[in-house]
């Protein structure tokens, strides 16, 4: 698929700010299922200074600093990128095979992936967690079967609602009103896979959703997404990043949807940025010194490209 993705940030301030100091993780990267063909990044008012740069998990992020008086803040990032479906992802490895891959020895080689097996800000592996994924992983079951179990279970037996929980809502409340949103189903698998020994991660991004038969696509009515990845020991390395000898690939699972497919659950997903959790990815943090108030609106439209949403140079100002 080829598809547009928009995604505003708008803050407005009471009174203005008098300095500002952003860290944004708006810049999808090119990955095995997707190719990156049009970025922009826009702020405004304009940034007295901007710098790029991958961070430790190889996530593009901006820095921006503003060193004058303001009353809002736009962040708009505007991005045309070519996708496509995930194959047939060939693990057979034993669950409990993957989980000891990470178990320390002397001599063992250093895997990026084992950063993922511990806590991380808003997932704290325990007890209630393992107990409750348990019952997918049954002894030398597949890994990544148990995993789409876990998927499933999650999905069917937790109710997606946007008013119960917020940002910081840790993964433990979640798993016990086994409700929330798309970020709290994603905390509860990580910190369910982690209880096990295993490494997983967050991924955020974004989702094509399509609108009811014969209503247009409501411009900004999408949201941002998340979902989860667990790290396959035996598949090959698509990305060559991952692993010794070209082995290890992350495996995509999203139990907001009952999605799930190797290094995406699909065609329509985009991804934007990884990390442990939401903390590492947040599209838009910073510092302000100033303000006594402020409101924040967010609007994402993802929807299939159109050769006319450019401009006649084949470019976006």
């Amino acid at each position: 698929m080829r598809l547009s993705v928009t995604h505003d940030t708008r803050y407005d301030y009471q009174p203005a700010v008098a300095t500002a100091l952003h860290l944004i993780h708006l810049i999808p990267p090119n990955t095995p299922r997707q190719t990156v063909l049009d970025h922009r990044l826009d702020v405004h008012p304009a940034p007295t200074a901007r710098s790029d740069s991958l961070d430790v998990y190889g996530n593009h992020r901006s820095v921006v600093e503003l060193d004058r008086p303001h009353d809002g803040l736009l962040v708009r990032a505007r991005s045309i990128l070519d996708t496509t479906a995930p194959p047939h992802a060939p693990s057979t490895i034993a669950w409990e095979a993957a989980r000891d891959a990470f178990t320390y020895h002397a001599g063992q080689t250093y895997g990026a992936s084992s950063e993922f097996v511990f806590p991380s800000v808003y997932v704290h592996p325990g007890d209630a967690f393992a107990s409750y994924a348990q019952s997918c992983f049954t002894p030398g079951r597949p890994l990544i079967e148990a995993g789409r179990a876990l998927m499933h279970r999650v999905h069917t037996e937790f109710t997606y609602r946007a008013d119960v929980t917020e940002i910081n809502t840790p993964a433990a409340v979640a798993l016990q009103r086994r409700e929330g949103v798309c970020q709290d189903f994603a905390h509860v698998m990580l910190a369910c896979l982690r209880s096990l020994g295993l490494a997983a991660r967050y991924v955020s991004g974004y989702l094509l959703t399509q609108p009811p038969p014969g209503m247009p696509r409501l411009i900004g009515s999408d949201a941002s997404h998340a979902w989860i990845s667990v790290f396959l020991p035996d598949l090959p390395d698509p990305s060559g990043q991952e692993g010794s000898g070209g082995m290890g690939a992350w495996y995509d699972l999203d139990p907001t949807n009952a999605r799930d497919g190797w290094s995406t659950p699909g065609e329509d997903y985009i991804r934007l940025a990884v990390g442990r959790d939401y903390a590492d990815v947040s599209p838009l943090r910073g510092v302000i010194r100033g303000a006594g108030e402020h409101r924040l609106h967010v609007g994402v439209t993802v929807e299939p490209f159109q050769a006319d949403q450019l401009p006649p140079d084949g470019v976006w100002a």
